[in-house]
């Protein structure tokens, strides 16, 4: 009775020093086990927790084999080893075997104090002690899993399975007869028998394992000949570091967790990495890069890099950029058509104008400063054009848009003060890469977006984005965008996925982006500098897409894309007419000027929008009277008699006039007003003429003059403002009949355009000489 309160006081006294969560190391596992990145724990020891159950039998029977037969049945201590081991050591005055248990030797491992002489009476008397109080304290079970996490194996590296992975690049699940029996033996000596520098003596220390299991005929001879001709070849201890930053992210939301699985295949991760380090190698050296796979099926993630090299410092390389706010540039405008379609605002070939335009003081322009004029929808977003976008986002509302994003699970953010805003679909927001491609991956998943999964048991956020019609339009349109540098109909694409791809690049060349989705796979590709230094030059479709591509080729094929082609039940494709965007009408067939077939939606059939602010006409049918015999149009007060008849014209955006054909203009225009007939104010057009410039003229510098070509011009014939394109592209503004100044410099023919906020145009053509 008195032992054991003795005992009792002494356990309290001395309690266990067991190892505590906090202070252990981590590892953050590929989706097949196989280690991403090891954390080390406070002391700088890399382990993986790894459970008995886990392990290679071979090597739980080479263990116990060799160190502690009697595992299972012992106290804690062997009395028979000691003895036998006791005697051996005063007959020959050395050690000639141990009497540790398996026990003891995870005393030792828990209880080791620096300096300490494990092999000194004391010791040996101590290791006894708390090998007692372990067989107390936890089960069979729970000594041998503190062993085989906590063993030594060199380094710094503790436990079998780092130590497996260290030197073999392998699980312990996996081990043969011979890295079995290694394994089993480095604990005896870890710094002697490192089979990374002491291959040799690791050989024979391994033979020696080999040699007992024979003659306790655990493994057969055959077995231990086989394993003997087995070379100890290992790697240099080298933590793993694949997919660095997303490891860290990981073991920062899972702080508890010893061991955390991820979803990334690990052969696509090195794959992409080492492709990502190539291709940006000739960027300038503060370039950095995020790119990100996401599988359609499960919205988990397949790889994940986000910097180009994880610690370069002129890189900022430990800046995550897959979940760091940049401006998105004009990846947003897919889903802003996706959510007119469902709106019932557009079809695909709806007409717009991508003319120069003001939307309440907001002035944008292309991303080349050039102008398209009439454009239809599909052709606006695949073009990636900035006017169709910024007018159909004033008709959508841009605190409707963001909220829809924000639904779906695209958060934006705003600067300081700022709330949405026109601005926002050329990229005046902020969003994440990993927001983008799991929204991107509803234009495969029948417009539903989620959150990438980065862990298995990660919950799935679904939210619809767009309804399937609209997800299988955009996409159709996006899709039908060929590849940069590809000709129609020149080489065989059979083999290549669809994609439905887009770019942007932000304001300043900040930020280059290339997005894109297949059947399988939805993969984004961020570029620029993280501290938001400009990289002139460094565009979407220069830099992010061509990467985008060579990784979507690389990724496994999936069957089944004729089935996503056919588009849903209320998806229809049908004739439209330009200029009033409707189907055309058989009994009126002056009225379709352009015929075009266009994706509609639950058979709508929208109109062209009405024209903005004060204009010379609104686009749309416009009915007059005319006279039966001369065609003249006819007002409500005549001198003479008329035989009336009613007449329509489908009139053209008026900003789109400059960009028409001479024949559509004229097939747009009112016929004159008979002579007889008073004015009925539908002639009041402004006339708009350029001063200074002829039309036809050929222009050259004086002699011996190197200064470029300069010309004061203005238009006369509106007072409103005035917006001058040269061969198509904006070159600056006047007021009315302010002059406007420009270097006409380069050589060749050039067509000059003046065109007023009323619609006014003029329009004249010249040559600059040598």
């Amino acid at each position: 009775m008195l032992f054991a309160i003795v005992a009792m006081l002494l356990d309290l006294a001395f309690p266990l020093p067991l190892p505590k969560p906090r202070d252990a190391g981590a590892v953050v596992t590929a989706s097949d086990g196989t280690p991403l990145r090891a954390f080390a724990d406070r002391d700088g020891v890399w382990r993986y927790p790894v459970r008995d159950s886990e392990v290679s039998p071979l090597y739980l029977q080479a263990l116990l084999s060799y160190e502690d037969r009697w595992f299972w049945k012992h106290p804690g201590i062997n009395p028979v080893a000691m003895l036998r081991a006791a005697g051996q050591w005063l007959r020959s005055g050395r050690v000639v075997s141990g009497g540790s248990t398996l026990t003891m030797q995870v005393a030792r491992i828990l209880d080791a104090a620096p300096g300490q002489n494990r092999r000194s009476l004391w010791s040996k008397s101590r290791q006894m002690l708390r090998a007692v109080q372990l067989e107390v304290h936890l089960s069979k079970r729970e000594i041998l899993g503190l062993y085989l996490n906590r063993a030594p194996f060199g380094g710094t590296v503790e436990g079998v399975e780092a130590a497996s992975w260290a030197y073999l690049g392998k699980p312990s699940s996996r081990l043969s007869h011979a890295e079995a029996a290694l394994l089993t033996v480095l604990p005896q000596s870890p710094s002697r028998l490192r089979p990374d520098r002491e291959p040799e003596r690791a050989r024979k220390a391994r033979d020696k394992v080999l040699q007992r299991m024979a003659a306790l005929k655990v493994w057969s001879q055959d077995e231990v000949a086989d394993a003997r001709v087995e070379p100890v070849v290992a790697r240099s201890l080298q933590p793993p570091r694949y997919a660095p930053l997303l490891a860290q992210r990981l073991r920062v939301e899972n702080p508890k967790a010893l061991r955390v699985a991820s979803t990334i295949d690990l052969e696509l991760q090195r794959t992409l990495e080492d492709r990502v380090s190539a291709y940006f190698s000739s960027l300038p050296e503060r370039t950095s890069a995020a790119l990100l796979v996401v599988d359609n099926a499960s919205l988990e993630a397949r790889a994940y890099i986000g910097s180009v090299t994880f610690g370069d410092a002129a890189r900022l390389g430990h800046v995550d950029m897959v979940k760091a706010w940049r401006s998105p540039g004009s990846t947003l405008k897919p889903f802003l058509y996706g959510l007119a379609l469902d709106d019932g605002l557009i079809h695909s070939e709806s007409l717009f104008v991508d003319a120069p335009q003001s939307f309440g003081g907001y002035r944008p322009g292309n991303f080349d400063t050039a102008f398209n004029g009439p454009v239809g929808a599909a052709t606006a977003l695949r073009l990636s054009l900035n006017i169709p976008a910024v007018d159909l986002l004033d008709r959508v509302g841009p605190s409707r848009f963001s909220a829809r994003l924000a639904h779906a699970g695209i958060d934006l953010q705003w600067p300081r003060g700022a709330s949405p805003n026109l601005a926002m679909i050329l990229g005046g927001t902020g969003a994440r890469l990993e927001d983008l491609v799991g929204a991107y991956s509803a234009f495969n998943r029948d417009g539903i977006a989620g959150r990438v999964r980065y862990q298995r048991d990660a919950p799935r956020l679904e939210r619809r984005l767009l309804s399937p019609g609209a997800a299988w339009i955009v996409r159709e349109i996006l899709e039908a965008n060929p590849r940069p540098g590809s000709v129609e109909e020149t080489f065989d694409t059979r083999g290549r996925p669809r994609v439905a791809w887009k770019t942007g690049t932000s304001y300043g060349f900040r930020d280059a982006w290339a997005l894109g989705s297949t059947r399988g796979y939805t993969v984004g590709v961020w570029v620029g500098r993280p501290d938001g230094t400009p990289l002139p030059g460094q565009y979407g479709a220069v830099t992010a897409l061509p990467l985008l591509f060579e990784v979507i080729d690389s990724l496994p094929r999936q069957n089944g894309d004729a089935a996503l082609r056919r588009p849903p039940k209320n998806v229809e494709q049908i004739e439209i007419c330009w200029p009033l965007g409707i189907a055309p009408d058989p009994k009126a067939p002056g009225l379709c000027h352009r015929r075009l077939q266009a994706w509609t939606l639950d058979g709508s059939v929208p109109p062209t929008f009405a024209e903005r602010d004060a204009r010379l006409w609104n686009a749309g049918l416009e009915r007059y009277q005319a006279d039966a015999r001369s065609g003249l149009r006819l007002s409500g007060e005549c001198s003479q008699p008329h035989e009336r008849r009613s007449r329509e014209l489908a009139r053209w955006p008026a900003l789109a006039s400059p960009w028409l054909a001479a024949d559509t203009r004229k097939a747009a225009r009112l016929p004159p007003l008979a002579p007889d007939c008073s004015d009925d104010g539908r002639d009041a057009v402004e006339e708009l003429r350029i001063e200074g410039i002829d039309d036809q003229a050929t222009l050259a510098r004086a002699p011996g003059n190197a200064t470029p070509l300069r010309l004061s011009i203005r238009a006369l014939g509106s007072d409103a403002r005035v917006r001058w394109l040269l061969d198509g592209r904006l070159i600056g503004e006047s007021q009315g009949r302010a002059r406007f100044d420009h270097d006409f410099g380069e050589v060749g023919e050039h067509t000059l355009t003046a065109l007023a906020d009323t619609g006014a145009w003029s329009r004249v053509r010249f040559r600059v000489l040598r």
